[in-house]
């Protein structure tokens, strides 16, 4: 999913609300941080991860590593922190997260 630059500030407005509940340490992307994610993406459709000092990979490098595993896209890193996105798919879900959208891709 291509995400707007507006779509993009929108999601990292509301990223700097939530807590970071993703934790990458020197082990790096395994089975369980994976499974971790998509049951947090599910529940939140935008989670926050941080990557430790004796991390062996950079922020940058987990999120472009995690999204495609877990389905989402990079919204944002910032030092050692990373934001991922992924709309949910239950359509039972109350606080589905509404993208705004580009008026510019409307009007052709």
């Amino acid at each position: 999913m291509e995400l707007t630059s507006k779509q993009r500030a929108q999601l990292k407005g509301l990223a700097n609300g939530i807590e970071t509940i993703l934790i990458v340490g020197k082990e790096g992307i395994g089975e369980n941080l994976v499974k971790q994610a998509n049951d947090a993406l599910e529940a939140r459709e935008l989670i926050k991860g941080k990557v430790l000092e004796n991390a062996l990979m950079t922020p940058q490098e987990v999120a472009e590593q995690l999204a495609p595993l877990t389905r989402s896209t990079v919204v944002q890193t910032i030092g050692t922190k990373f934001v991922l996105y992924r709309p949910s798919h239950r359509k039972d879900k109350k606080d589905k997260i509404v993208l705004v959208e580009d008026k510019k891709k409307k009007a052709r």
